[in-house]
């Protein structure tokens, strides 16, 4: 009775760890750049109580064995980098990346940090950054006296200058 218990108990642990994983990409449906987990089971250890193939008292072999599980466990959460749906912003650094590759940022600690989310703005020194204000890598920064900013499809930043007929 205590074994089963235990069966059980694990069963309801990894269950409301998958409600938790589950509740997680929920609230984060409408975050820029967020990927959604997945959780990874795997069953944990049998006990075998009866071995296939062994003789019995009678001289005839038994087909199948019996072994018990002792429930499940998490294995592992897992990333999806499944593309996820465009949408269309009035934001010029707004952009979204079709496909594999991040976005390289410089995280506080001057390390590399790396992010799908492409809702970009300008700081007050011109200079491209996260919402976070982490900026690029490489840097790019936008003049004060640009007039209309784009960026192309292979990622090249362009800026209209005033009186400057070329970007």
């Amino acid at each position: 009775m205590i074994r089963a218990l235990w069966t059980a108990g694990t069963g309801m642990n990894v269950q409301q760890i998958n409600l938790d994983i589950i509740a997680n990409n929920i609230a984060n449906v409408n975050t820029n750049g967020f990927k959604k987990s997945r959780a990874d089971f795997q069953d944990l250890m049998y006990q075998t109580l009866r071995l296939q193939g062994i003789k019995t008292g009678e001289g005839n072999q038994v087909p199948t064995g019996i072994e018990i599980g002792h429930g499940a466990m998490l294995a592992a959460v897992q990333k999806v980098f499944m593309q996820g749906d465009f949408q269309e912003t009035q934001n010029k650094l707004d952009l979204a990346i079709e496909g594999n590759g991040f976005l390289t940022v410089i995280l506080p600690t001057g390390e590399k940090g790396y992010t799908r989310a492409g809702s970009l703005k300008r700081d007050s020194d011109g200079k491209i950054v996260t919402s976070d204000g982490y900026p690029l890598e490489p840097g790019i920064t936008i003049p004060n006296n640009a007039t209309s900013i784009s960026i192309r499809p292979n990622g090249i930043v362009s800026a209209k200058i005033t009186g400057q007929s070329e970007p």
